[in-house]
Parts: C-alpha cells; sequence; structure tokens
C-alpha cells in the first residue's frame, strides 16, 4: 500500500466473539479478509474494515478490535459473522442475547454470515425459517430437531441467499471468506487471493467429508431395533419386508413410523449404510469399483456408481484418488 494515501472502506465486516467460539477461524478471516484487501488498494480499489465485537455487562455487543479505527465509529457492520465452536452450538438460553442483537442489526440492514454451529444462532433470530441453510453434518440432526421449519442442507458448504450467508464445517470459514471477498472486491480480487492462500475458490461440497450420521435419540425403541439390526448386516441388500418382519410390524406402519423416527425411508437409510461400508472399501482397501459394488450388495456396478455419486458427490473413483490411504492393501 501507498504510504500515507487515505483507502476508502468498502464495507465493514464484524466478527461476533463469545466464550469458546473458535478464535482460529476470527483470526484466519481477519487476515482473509485484510489481505484481499490488501491486493484491491494496489490495484486503486477500496479495502474492508475488520472488527470484533464481544457481548458487554449491559447486554449490547461492542468493538473489541478494529483495523481502521481511524475511519470513526458507526452504528454496527455491514456484513456480521458467526463463528461455530469446537465444544458445539449454544443452547437457546445462552444464543438469546446475541439473537436478539442480530436481529436488530439485520432490520437495519446488515448482511448476516455463520459458519459451523454458528448457523444455530442465526436460526435463533427466527430469520431462516423457511429458507435455505447449513451447517456442520455432525449438528444437522440437533439441528433440525430445534429448527424444523428451516430448509437445512448439511450437504453443501456454503450457501448463499441474499443477506443471510451459511457456511458448514469448522473449515468451511475459507469458503465462507472466498465468497465474501468476490462480493466485496470482485472475481480478479478472489483469484488473486485464493492463489496467494493457496484456497480453491471454486465450490466444495460438506457431503465430500461427512461420514452418515444416523439419527439414534428418536424414542422409538421398535425402530431403534431395526437400525440396530441393520448395522450388523454390514450394508447386505435387505428389504423393507424384511425390516419391518423384526419388529413384527406391518409395512405400511413400519414405514410411517421409520420415517418419523428417522428422517429417512427405509431403502434410503439403507442405501446410506451401503455407501458408507464402500467409502470404507475405497479408502482402505485396492479392490476394484465393481468388486466393492458387489460386497455391498449391489450387483450392477453402474447402478452403484450412480447412487455413489448421487449420495456423495463424486464417482467412486473420484473418492478413491482424493481420500485412499497410501498403504491400502
Amino acid at each position: 500500500m501507498a504510504k500515507g494515501r487515505a483507502l476508502p472502506s468498502k464495507a465493514e465486516i464484524g466478527l461476533m466473539l463469545y466464550p469458546g467460539c473458535q478464535m482460529a477461524m476470527v483470526h484466519g478471516m481477519t487476515d482473509l479478509i485484510g489481505i484481499a484487501g490488501q491486493f484491491s488498494a494496489e490495484r486503486g480499489g477500496p479495502v474492508a474494515r475488520i472488527t470484533h465485537w464481544r457481548l458487554q455487562d449491559d447486554g449490547c455487543l461492542a468493538r473489541c478490535f478494529d483495523t481502521h479505527p481511524e475511519l470513526g465509529s458507526r452504528e454496527a457492520p455491514e456484513i456480521l459473522l458467526v463463528p461455530g465452536r469446537l465444544t458445539g452450538p449454544m443452547e437457546a438460553e445462552e444464543a438469546a442475547p446475541y439473537a436478539r442483537w442480530l436481529l436488530d442489526r439485520h432490520a437495519k440492514g446488515a448482511t448476516l454470515a455463520s459458519t459451523c454451529g454458528g448457523t444455530f444462532v442465526l436460526a435463533a433470530t427466527g430469520l431462516l425459517k423457511g429458507r435455505p441453510a447449513t451447517t456442520h453434518w455432525l449438528f444437522a440432526n440437533a439441528f433440525r430437531d430445534r429448527f424444523p421449519d428451516v430448509r437445512l442442507d448439511p450437504d453443501k458448504i456454503v450457501i448463499e441467499d441474499g443477506d443471510i450467508i451459511t457456511a458448514g464445517g469448522l473449515m468451511a470459514w475459507t469458503d465462507l471468506g472466498m465468497r465474501l471477498v468476490d462480493r466485496l472486491f470482485g472475481p480478479t480480487v478472489t483469484v488473486e487471493t485464493g492463489r496467494f492462500l493457496l484456497i480453491d475458490p471454486a465450490g466444495r461440497e460438506q457431503r465430500h467429508y461427512s461420514s452418515f450420521s444416523p439419527r439414534l435419540n428418536h424414542g422409538d425403541e421398535a425402530i431403534l431395533k431395526v437400525q440396530h439390526w441393520l448395522q450388523t448386516r454390514e450394508a447386505r441388500a435387505v428389504s423393507v419386508a424384511e425390516m419391518a418382519k423384526v419388529v413384527a410390524m406391518e409395512d405400511r406402519t413400519f414405514l410411517r413410523r421409520f420415517k418419523a423416527a428417522t428422517g429417512m425411508k427405509p431403502i434410503e437409510y439403507a442405501q446410506h449404510l451401503r455407501v458408507g461400508k464402500a467409502r470404507e472399501l475405497l479408502e482402505f482397501t485396492k479392490r476394484s469399483v465393481e468388486q466393492i459394488a458387489w460386497s455391498v450388495g449391489y450387483e450392477d456396478a453402474a447402478a452403484f456408481r450412480k447412487l455413489f455419486h448421487r449420495i456423495v458427490g463424486l464417482s467412486p473413483g473420484d473418492y478413491r484418488h482424493r481420500f485412499a490411504v497410501a498403504a491400502a492393501g
């Protein structure tokens, strides 16, 4: 940057701090946006002001860090980010004061964003009702239980829905950061920032990384018994009638109760188990895709490939190339 040159601020990006929040995201996002601002400034463009906000004794949030204090005090940032934390998302009572503040800032024009379990705080504002959002795949069931009116898609790394942006896992802040850079500075600076930080600006999906996490705390003992039974069958093919027989239940009743308890149809659930086993074999063995398809109950390798891609978002070959253990025997 040219010394002594006054640069206009494109927007203020505020990061909301709270006890236990992921400081790697806070510091990393601060650096990422700052670096992008430098590339922008070198081209004569604007920079971004990055601030950190912390809850005060009076229940309000105030700046506790500011990259550009010389720009003076404004009411709130144009974009507010809520990080996740390693110990899990906030419960409703803890989230309440933050949600009230975010709701007020949003009413005054702020764009809200989150990573990981921070999406629980955004959802507590009520602003996500009927809207698409994502969170860490590990928290998906808990999120659906608490916020059933949100259109949750845990397969996505980032969901950009106008004035609300949500990102998935703990490291998805890098993907979110690149989206914000594109919004603030445009594609040229986005590419330069990605090249400098070795971040791929192209879109990824969480389902490439997540493992199937079935819902087991639903309270329906009969359905839980079937779930445990399916797990012991090690992904072998099974019909709905066979599942229903395990708990002496009529097929239609079983279908209704299974979907209500797990959020999935029985065959869909079994497919996820079988694909999960296939992922393990792709990672840790050198068996061919055809052999793996056969071992998880699919005689038609083409049908298996199609199902695998639909659930994981990658072909079996691409998945093995990305995730296989080098010493697989």
